[in-house]
C-alpha cells in the first residue's frame, strides 16, 4: 500500500510538472506581439515591405496577407497570402512579383508565428503602388570626341518587361557633372541623346543622371557615377560660329560667323524638338531649311520653319568649302514663344476737352494678330509733366485695351506719354515706345469752353421741355373737345319757343349742341317762307349776321322776336 501510494505521488508529480511546462509554453505562444512600423519601399516595379519587430525573436516567422481594391468591385475583397513574404525570419520581404494592378489601391497586414502559435495581424497599411514608388536610375553611356563628351541615356526600366512608368518620352533628365581634381558641381538639364560641350580638354570628368517627371513633381534616382577624360580639341576654322537666334515679333533669323578666308557656302538644316526627345537616333532626321541653301552670306530667315505655335526647333549650320569639305556647327535650340523678343508698341495721343486720350498700337503692328493673341498684352503706361520749372513725378496706369485715357489735366501744360507692353505669363517685357508730347488748352479759355457747353446744353433741354409741353397741351384740348365738347344755345333764340325745349322729347341736357342746330335749322326754313312786306323791317332784321347776332336797337330785336315767334306757334 506504501509503494502504491508513493508510486501514484510520483505519478501525480510528474502529471503537475507536465501540466505546468505546457501552462507555461501555452502562454508563451499567446503572447506573440504583432509587428509594427510597417513600411514599403518601391523603386520602379520592385516592392520591399518591413516591418519592425519588439517581442521574443526566438523561432518566430512571419507572414503577410493583402487586399487589391479594384475599382470596379462592389464588396469587399477576400484577404490574399502575399507572395514573397509567407514564413519568413527577417524582418523584411520582396513582394514584387504579387503586384501587378499598380493605380489600385492595397492594404497589406502581417503577423508573427512560432510553430501553431500565431500573434493578431498587424495595424493595416494602406497604399498605391504608383503614388509610393521612385524612379529608378537611367543607364548611360559616355563617348570622349573632340574636347566633348558625347552621352546616351537609356530611361529606367528600359530592359524590364514589367513597368511603371510606361510613357519614357515624359522623362526630362538632370545631369551633375565635375571635374574630378576640383569636385566642383554643375548641374544642366540633358537630352537622351546630347553632346555636353564647354570642357577643359585633356581632364577627367565625372557624371551622374537623374531622371524626372516635372508634370508629377517626381525625381528619381542617380545612375551610378561614370568618368571619363576628355581629347584635345581640334578647331577647325570651316565650322560655323556662334551661332545664334535672332527673333523680334515672331520674325526669326539665324546669324552665325566663320573665319574661313576661302570660298565657302553654307546650308541651314533644322530638326523638330520632338525628335530629339527619343531614344533614338536622330542625325539622319535634319531637313534642309527653304531658301537657305548653298547660300553665300551669314543670315537665314527662319520664318518658312517655325509655326508661333508648334514646339521647339534646332537649327545648325554646315559650311562647304571649294573641295567639298564639310562642318558642322553646334546646334541650336529655338522655343518660339520664349525665344522671341517683344518689340516696343507704337502710341498716339490726342486732347479733347479735359481728357488725354492715348492709343496704342501692340507690338508688330496692327496686321500682326499672332502676337496679341499668343502673349495677350497688358501694357503700362507712364505719363508726367514736361515742365522746367519743377520736377514732376511719373504716374503709371496699367491697363488690358489698346485705348486709354488719363483725366485730371492741368491747363496750359505740355504732357508726354510712353508706353511699355509686358507677358506675365512668358515673363518678357518689351522696350518703351518713343515718347508722344501733346500740351492741353490755355486757362482762361478752357473756363468759357464749359461755360458755353452748360449754357448750350441747358438751352437744348429748355427747348425740348418747351416742345413736349406744348405738344402735351395740344393732345389734351383734343381729348377735352372730343369727349367734353362746350358749345352753348345762342342767347338771341334762349327765349324762343319755351314749350319747345322744355318738350319732355328732346334731351336738350344730354345734346345740347344738336338741339342747337335743328332750332336753328328749323327757324331758317321758317323764316325763308315768310313774306316779308316791310323792307325796312327786313333790312334791320338782317343786319345781323344770322340768328346768333346781336344788336343794339332793343325794340327792333324784340320785334324780330315776336315775329318769328308768332309764326313758329
Amino acid at each position: 500500500m506504501a509503494e502504491t501510494a508513493c508510486a501514484s505521488g510520483r505519478l501525480a508529480a510528474v502529471l503537475l510538472c507536465v501540466l505546468v511546462v505546457v501552462s507555461r509554453c501555452c502562454a508563451g505562444q499567446t503572447n506573440l506581439k504583432s509587428p509594427q512600423d510597417i513600411q514599403v519601399y518601391a523603386v520602379d516595379t520592385n516592392f520591399t515591405l518591413m516591418w519592425n519587430y519588439t517581442g521574443d525573436g526566438t523561432n518566430v516567422t512571419f507572414s503577410a496577407q493583402y487586399q487589391c481594391f479594384d475599382d470596379l468591385q462592389t464588396s469587399e475583397p477576400e484577404w490574399k497570402e502575399l507572395s514573397g513574404c509567407q514564413n519568413v525570419s527577417h524582418t523584411e520581404c520582396d513582394f514584387s512579383s504579387a503586384i501587378t494592378a499598380y493605380y489600385d489601391t492595397h492594404h497589406i497586414r502581417i503577423r508573427a508565428e512560432r510553430r501553431e502559435a500565431k500573434s493578431p495581424w498587424s495595424s493595416i497599411f494602406e497604399m498605391i503602388p504608383y503614388e509610393i514608388a521612385q524612379i529608378g536610375p537611367p543607364e548611360i553611356a559616355l563617348q570622349s570626341i573632340n574636347g566633348a563628351i558625347k552621352i546616351n541615356i537609356s530611361p529606367p526600366e528600359a530592359n524590364q518587361v514589367r513597368k511603371m512608368w510606361l510613357i519614357s518620352v515624359f522623362f526630362k533628365y538632370n545631369v551633375v557633372i565635375w571635374d574630378n581634381s576640383s569636385n566642383v558641381e554643375k548641374v544642366r538639364s540633358i537630352l537622351p541623346i546630347d553632346v555636353i560641350n564647354d570642357l577643359a580638354p585633356e581632364t577627367t570628368y565625372c557624371l551622374k543622371v537623374q531622371a524626372t517627371v516635372p508634370l508629377e513633381d517626381k525625381g528619381g534616382l542617380f545612375s551610378p557615377i561614370h568618368c571619363i577624360k576628355t581629347t584635345r580639341k581640334v578647331n577647325d576654322l570651316l565650322c560655323p560660329t556662334n551661332v545664334r537666334v535672332f527673333a523680334l515679333n515672331m520674325k526669326f533669323y539665324l546669324l552665325w560667323d566663320n573665319h574661313y578666308n576661302e570660298h565657302v557656302t553654307y546650308t541651314v538644316q533644322y530638326l523638330t524638338g520632338y525628335l530629339k526627345n527619343l531614344y533614338d537616333d536622330y542625325s539622319s532626321k535634319w531637313q534642309k531649311v527653304s531658301g537657305c541653301e548653298n547660300i553665300t552670306s551669314m543670315k537665314c530667315n527662319l520664318s518658312s520653319v517655325i509655326k508661333p505655335t508648334s514646339a521647339s526647333y534646332y537649327f545648325r549650320v554646315q559650311a562647304m568649302n571649294e573641295y567639298n569639305k564639310s562642318c558642322l556647327s553646334k546646334d541650336v535650340e529655338v522655343d518660339p514663344p520664349v525665344t522671341n523678343e517683344i518689340g516696343p508698341p507704337d502710341v498716339k495721343v490726342d486732347i479733347s476737352d479735359v481728357l488725354l486720350h492715348i492709343k496704342i498700337t501692340p507690338p508688330g503692328g496692327p496686321g500682326n494678330k499672332i502676337m496679341s493673341d499668343l502673349y495677350d498684352f497688358p501694357y503700362q503706361i507712364l505719363y508726367w509733366k514736361n515742365s522746367s520749372d519743377n520736377e514732376e513725378e511719373v504716374k503709371m496706369k496699367e491697363t488690358k485695351q489698346t485705348i486709354a485715357t488719363v483725366s485730371d489735366l492741368a491747363p496750359s501744360t505740355l504732357y508726354c506719354v510712353k508706353v511699355q507692353a509686358f507677358s506675365e505669363a512668358y515673363n518678357k517685357s518689351s522696350d518703351f515706345s518713343r515718347e508722344e508730347c501733346i500740351g492741353t488748352a490755355g486757362g482762361k479759355h478752357l473756363p468759357l469752353i464749359i461755360l458755353a457747353t452748360f449754357a448750350g446744353a441747358l438751352t437744348v433741354v429748355l427747348i425740348v421741355a418747351s416742345l413736349v409741353i406744348f405738344f402735351l397741351y395740344q393732345v389734351y384740348n383734343k381729348i377735352k373737345y372730343m369727349f367734353f365738347p362746350s358749345c352753348q344755345t345762342p342767347l338771341n333764340i334762349e327765349g324762343f319757343g319755351a314749350q319747345l325745349f322744355s318738350s319732355p322729347f328732346v334731351p336738350t341736357v344730354e345734346e345740347p349742341v344738336e338741339i342747337c342746330y335743328i332750332i336753328e335749322s328749323r327757324i331758317t326754313e321758317e323764316v325763308n317762307q315768310i313774306d316779308f312786306k316791310d323792307n325796312k323791317h327786313f333790312k334791320q332784321s338782317s343786319r345781323d349776321s344770322g340768328n346768333y347776332s346781336y344788336d343794339d336797337n332793343t325794340s327792333q330785336s324784340k320785334g324780330s322776336e315776336e315775329t318769328l315767334g308768332n309764326d313758329i306757334l
